[in-house]
């Protein structure tokens, strides 16, 4: 079978997410045949390196025989079922398994099947909540001016506002956003070897006008992915914990991206020492081999939906996937290879390398700015140094990376001018070292 000919039959019916369809022409879909570890194969027999674990889910590498033998044989018994007035192993075995890693304190899980329904799920939660203890009032979120939480309506509201959600402005409901800690291009123009915090006192500021309307404050912890991979300091994160805990609204952390191992700890709440009253997962759950996503809160928010029938305090919210039975079965596998592979000491390694890797890049004139965290590292790429001036978007200076990276068996797939790596676990050594020299080849060549 060739290439081209899956190209031809793909582009006859189907439709890529965030792709410009008419980009096709000159950039076509490359068509996997197969996958392996941290490589994946066309139908040609070419290898990409897959750098940013295929959307940042894929945890222990491709078709690793120890997730495939319990998604098998799970399959052998059931295969999926409604969560509603019933249940199954797969589910509570997973949900045994999650609490021995998830920060204490947390310990009723409400599952779904993506992160974005993770995240809708944590806003009517913390919502119906309110409603439920008398308090209508407390009805509004506060956000990131730059946070990403996915493309519901709800997680798109609570999302800054950009290209990503520009188009649907009218579906949205209205946040208190506070200043992103942008740290190379601080919003409050300070030097961040000089950082007083201002973003972290506008914060405040809002909190104090609004706390009596707050509902929640959903935030990324320590990494903003979609905003463009940037890595804020530990000091904002605990300053937003202690400003809920101050008002008495909820924390909620979307650790879609940063949970499992990501950012060198099991979740990145560890970094701060905090405990979220909701905590939003999926991607990294079943290392990315099917699709699940869950919501993780505390006793006291399970509690206020607790009641009689007719009290109508029941959580109105479910997925027909919900809790499937072989996405849990591949949830608790990829749980088990975390202490069967000591991935998190792997992430160390990883961390190391990669830290190398970017340190070699700060005096290149076109890295204004690296930063990493656990097995995730970014270049911001500028065409001006000294004056941070990013390149005119009509250059498209990401798609020249993609392309040159694909010919150099990489898939670097850069967030507009940034150009990141969001590594699987499983990297080894010597596959590393490749990485970053085929990367290294394509920076030459595009940056001349």
């Amino acid at each position: 079978m060739r290439n081209i000919d899956l190209i031809k039959r793909d582009l006859k019916y189907n439709w890529h997410p965030f792709t410009q369809m008419k980009d096709c022409l000159s950039f076509p879909p490359v068509p996997l045949e197969k996958a392996k570890g941290v490589k994946l194969f066309d139908y040609n027999g070419k290898f990409y390196y897959d750098t940013i674990s295929s959307w940042w889910c894929n945890v222990h590498g491709h078709s690793h025989p120890f997730i495939k033998k319990a998604i098998k044989r799970q399959l052998e018994t059931l295969e999926h079922t409604l969560f509603a007035g019933f249940t199954h192993l797969p589910a509570i075995t997973l949900s045994e398994k999650l609490m021995e890693v998830i920060p204490g304190g947390l310990n009723k899980i409400f599952y779904s099947d993506n992160g974005s329904t993770s995240v809708e799920v944590a806003l009517k939660m913390s919502l119906q909540y309110w409603k439920n203890k008398g308090k209508r009032k407390r009805n509004k979120f506060v956000s990131l001016d730059m946070g990403y939480h996915g493309d519901t309506v709800g997680a798109m509201s609570v999302s800054g506002r950009g290209p990503y959600n520009s188009a649907f402005e009218r579906l949205l409901f209205d946040t208190l956003q506070i200043p992103t800690p942008y740290c190379y291009r601080c919003p409050s123009g300070m030097d961040k070897d000089k950082c007083s915090f201002e973003c972290l006192m506008a914060a405040a500021t809002i909190f104090e006008n609004h706390h009596e309307e707050i509902s929640a404050v959903i935030i990324e912890p320590i990494l903003l992915g979609a905003g463009g991979m940037l890595v804020y300091p530990v000091k904002f994160l605990r300053g937003i914990s202690a400003l809920a805990s101050k008002y008495g609204c909820h924390l909620i952390l979307d650790e879609v991206a940063t949970g499992f191992g990501r950012t060198g700890r099991m979740f990145a709440a560890e970094h701060a020492g905090i405990v979220p009253d909701i905590m939003c997962l999926s991607k990294g759950i079943t290392s990315g081999y099917l699709p699940i996503g869950l919501t993780v809160t505390k006793q006291e928010i399970y509690d206020g939906f607790y009641a009689e029938f007719d009290e109508k305090k029941t959580f109105y919210h479910g997925h027909t996937y919900t809790a499937n039975p072989l996405a849990c079965a591949a949830g608790a596998a990829s749980l088990d290879l975390f202490k069967k592979e000591d991935s998190l000491f792997r992430a160390k390694m990883i961390n190391k390398k990669l830290n190398c890797f970017l340190n070699g890049l700060k005096d290149a004139p076109y890295a204004g700015d690296v930063r990493s965290v656990g097995v995730v590292g970014a270049i911001e790429i500028v065409e001006d140094k000294k004056r941070k001036k990013p390149f005119d978007p009509s250059r498209r200076i990401g798609m020249e990376v993609y392309t040159e990276g694909l010919r150099k068996n990489l898939v670097l797939r850069p967030l507009g001018n940034v150009i990141y790596f969001f590594l699987p676990l499983s990297v080894k050594e010597n596959e590393l070292d490749d990485i970053f020299e085929r990367s290294l080849s394509v920076f030459k060549k595009v940056f001349k």
